[in-house]
C-alpha cells in the first residue's frame, strides 16, 4: 500500500485496536494509523475538510460501537461525494448473514469476522496486513 494512504481505525476495544495495529505493522505496513474509539469522533475526523477532500484513506470499521452503529458510519461515508471512494474494511465479531449483506449493500469493500480466540484473531489481522500491502487505494479528492 502506498505510504500516503492514511488508515483510519474506528474500534472501541483498545485491546483489539492494539492487536490490529501490531499485526498490521508485522506485515511491514508503515502507513499512519489514526485510531478513534467512538463512531462520533471517527466521523468528525473523516468529515474535516482537509481529511475528506484530499489524499487516500482506508477505513477499518468495527460495527459494534458504544455511541452509534458502524453501519450508520458506513452509510454516511459511502453516501458522501468525496469519501465514497475510500475503501472500508469491516472488522467485527458479528457474523450474521443479514448484517454482512447489509454492509456490502451499503458499499463496504471487505467484511472480516473477528475470531473469538486471540491467536486466530492475530492470524486474521496479519493476513489483512498482507492484503493491505498489495492493495491500491484511490484518491478521494473531489472530481
Amino acid at each position: 500500500m502506498s505510504q500516503s494512504v492514511k488508515i483510519v481505525m474506528i474500534e472501541d476495544d483498545h485491546g483489539h485496536a492494539r492487536l490490529i495495529e501490531k499485526n498490521i505493522r508485522r506485515a511491514n505496513i508503515g502507513n499512519d494509523i489514526v485510531h478513534f474509539d467512538s463512531g462520533e469522533a471517527g466521523l468528525e475526523y473523516l468529515f474535516e475538510s482537509e481529511v475528506g477532500r484530499s489524499g487516500s484513506l482506508l477505513i477499518l470499521l468495527d460495527l459494534n460501537l458504544p455511541d452509534m452503529s458502524g453501519t450508520d458510519i458506513l452509510e454516511k461515508v459511502k453516501s458522501d461525494e468525496n469519501l465514497r471512494r475510500a475503501p472500508v474494511v469491516v472488522l467485527t465479531t458479528t457474523d450474521d448473514k443479514h448484517e454482512i449483506q447489509r454492509c456490502y449493500d451499503l458499499g463496504c469493500n471487505v467484511y472480516i469476522t473477528k475470531p473469538v480466540d486471540y491467536e486466530s484473531f492475530a492470524v486474521a489481522i496479519r493476513q489483512l496486513g498482507l492484503f493491505l500491502s498489495v492493495m491500491q487505494a484511490p484518491e478521494i479528492t473531489a472530481a
